[in-house]
């Protein structure tokens, strides 16, 4: 069960502890504390599709830990006693600062192994591959400063849906196993229907890629990409993803500088 208590305030920041029941046998709990993004609004979660994706893995890993927004605009020196310079997010597992999220997630998936906590590891190579273009030629498309080459980063950027829609849509070697007549795979996720380290990579990035295009260009992820839709509904129904994704309306305005009005 996932609650927050023991909420405390400073100058720019909010503490939240995450109280997870913790494994049975793990005799000391290590003490987490992960900061992250705050919103506009200097408290709530704010946009960073890495902030949320390290909150995500600790939330699926099922041990209690403190969660920090930070106000990048006001209180970045809350992190200069232990990580000074570092981007957010940043973790402390037992006091030890910890930066660069890819760092972080190969760490936490060292120290919170099983049979302790689960592996997030995926059991296919290629779930961790789906997909990783995909921002890149968002990013491309949105930040265009030149009408004349939309359509061709708009192709481009449909074209890596496509591609994520197939590989979603692509029955896997377990549902085979159980079906081998399966044409259309009915999994949740990328590698099966439980969240991985390669979902919590590829969610945030996924649900940004939607709100901006759908409000900035008016053209969200095709409603014809049936896999990549069963893949983003069922994400919504977990609380991994739900409980810590950013308001739309944060993810809009994290991009109002960036992105050229439509001609």
């Amino acid at each position: 069960m996932w609650a927050g208590r023991g909420r405390g305030f400073s100058c720019g920041t909010r503490s939240t502890a995450v109280q997870q029941q913790p494994p049975r046998s793990m005799a000391e709990k290590p003490q987490i504390q992960l900061f992250i993004k705050a919103s506009e609004d200097g408290e709530s979660v704010g946009h960073c599709p890495f902030c949320q994706r390290l909150f995500m893995v600790l939330l699926l890993k099922g041990v209690p830990f403190t969660l920090t927004t930070v106000d990048v605009k006001r209180a970045l020196d809350v992190l200069k006693d232990f990580a000074p310079g570092a981007q957010l997010p940043v973790l402390l597992y037992n006091g030890e600062p910890k930066t660069d999220t890819i760092t972080i997630e190969e760490f936490l998936e060292d120290q919170l192994s099983p049979p302790l906590c689960p592996s997030l590891v995926p059991q296919y190579p290629e779930s961790s591959l789906a997909g990783n273009d995909i921002f890149h030629k968002f990013s491309a498309f949105i930040k265009n400063p030149v009408p004349a080459q939309d359509e061709a980063l708009q192709r481009s950027l449909l074209r890596a849906l496509l591609k994520l829609d197939e590989y979603l849509s692509a029955p896997l070697e377990h549902e085979l196993a159980q079906d081998p007549h399966l044409r259309v795979s009915q999994r949740h996720f990328l590698d099966g229907d439980h969240l991985t380290l390669a979902d919590c990579n590829l969610l945030p990035k996924l649900n940004i890629v939607q709100v901006v295009c759908q409000h900035y260009r008016r053209c969200g992820i095709p409603k014809d990409l049936r896999g990549v839709w069963r893949y983003l509904n069922s994400a919504s129904e977990t609380k991994e993803f739900k409980y810590t994704c950013p308001n739309s309306q944060e993810i809009i305005q994290a991009y109002r500088s960036v992105v050229r009005a439509p001609q």
